[in-house]
């Protein structure tokens, strides 16, 4: 059974404000429940409507009716389980390697599958802006399929950030050069812009090297690509040579 104090924590981690308080955030679903318990976060406690998770001790974990999930799940669609854990202390930024840099990327579920996205590519690195959505957002967690495990996702001041790293610096722009046309190296940063606005004008500033994915329609009144998308687009360019 679900306690009211525990439905009202649950619904609280909702929020990134309670979030921050608590230090907690929520997953659900099994896969994604897996991959975080075989990894370095800390579970605080399961919830779940089935016995699927039978190495986690019986301490932390509850067994609760289905519609006591539905009353604390975020879903449309409730999972089988729900559990909470432990936000992990940021780790430091390592200025090595391909980095993906996100400026103001608004929507949940862009950010957590350009997280499946730097997983998949061996990116590891994720840097974001700080009006970037929270990336223990209940929806970006989901996005994410367990892939928040395996990518350090940190907070900070782009602009200072890229005006003063060593690593070269590729701005994704609708009149960049070609980027099939373009020679890229291993080692860089991808910046990648707001879903509406794209990169914000004071980032853009710092930015030399711009490049673009070439429309080909023959009308070509496509305005522009999903944020995601063009992510694995120019994630796929980058390691075709590496």
């Amino acid at each position: 059974m679900v306690s009211k104090n525990q439905i009202k924590l649950i619904t609280s981690l909702q929020h990134k404000k309670y979030r921050q308080e608590h230090q907690l955030f929520l997953a659900e679903g099994v896969k994604v429940i897996q991959e975080l318990l075989e990894s370095n976060f800390v579970l605080e406690h399961l919830f779940e409507t089935e016995a699927v998770f039978n190495k986690v001790s019986t301490a932390n974990k509850t067994l609760i009716k289905e519609l006591e999930m539905k009353r604390i799940s975020a879903l449309n669609t409730p999972s089988s389980c729900l559990a909470i854990f432990k936000i992990p202390l940021p780790l430091p930024v390592v200025e090595k390697g391909l980095m993906v840099a996100l400026d103001d990327i608004r929507d949940p579920g862009n950010l957590g599958t350009i997280i499946r996205l730097c997983d998949w590519f061996g990116v590891t690195q994720l840097l974001c802006s700080g009006e970037t959505v929270d990336v223990f957002n209940p929806k970006v967690v989901q996005a994410t399929m367990g892939s928040i495990s395996r990518v350090n996702v940190s907070y900070l001041d782009l602009k200072d950030f890229i005006a003063n790293t060593s690593l070269p610096v590729f701005g994704t722009f609708m009149d960049g050069e070609n980027l099939y046309q373009k020679a890229l190296p291993n080692e860089g940063i991808l910046v990648l812009g707001n879903e509406a606005n794209g990169i914000s004008t004071s980032l853009e500033k710092a930015i030399i090297n711009r490049i673009a994915i070439p429309r080909f329609g023959s009308i070509q009144k496509t305005e522009s690509l999903n944020v995601a998308t063009a992510t694995a687009i120019f994630l796929s360019e980058f390691r075709r040579g590496f």
